[in-house]
């Protein structure tokens, strides 16, 4: 049996948060789970609790990503890079948390995407972030759109620790 696609996109918050509840689900049943993040870097919950069984790679910088520069496209085909070799694992799951965004900014091409989506095997991958584009919805099993309706940052609220890192 070929591993899942699983999509989480959208504006509202809760992708990478549905993403690591997976991940946590698995990891409760001794599954191996592998987590690259793109365009992050940062000292968030999710890297402080250190669950059994999950293993995080962050790719980016702890600043947020409005511009793309050189250094910010070397870091994203790195870490597509670094999700093909860790495909060739075999976890039970494979989260590549924010490539949707990673693809909307260019940072790396649909086509290698869809390469490692298809190297899949019996892995499951979860591709998480807003803009999923038309051609990674097409090849989900399950996608997901996250839609805002109401967040305290509409009120020029800051982000809480714990809620949103």
């Amino acid at each position: 049996m070929k591993g899942k696609i699983i999509v989480f996109t959208g504006e509202g918050k809760g992708k990478t948060t549905a993403a690591f509840g997976m991940a946590l689900r698995a990891a409760g049943h001794g599954k191996r789970v592998i987590i690259i993040q793109f365009l992050k870097k940062g000292d968030y919950g999710e890297i402080k609790a250190g669950v059994k069984g999950i293993e995080i790679y962050q790719f980016g910088k702890e600043s947020f990503v409005y511009r793309p520069s050189k250094e910010d496209y070397e870091m994203a085909k790195e870490a597509l890079k670094f999700a093909e070799k860790k495909l060739a694992e075999k976890p039970f799951m494979l989260i590549l948390d924010e490539i949707n965004v990673a693809l909307s900014m260019g940072l790396i091409e649909i086509k290698d995407v869809v390469d490692l989506i298809e190297k899949r095997n019996e892995s499951h991958i979860v591709l998480t972030g807003r803009n999923a584009p038309d051609e990674i919805i097409k090849l989900a099993d399950l996608a997901t759109e996250m839609k805002k309706i109401k967040h305290y940052y509409d009120k020029g609220e800051e982000g809480i620790e714990g809620l949103e890192y």
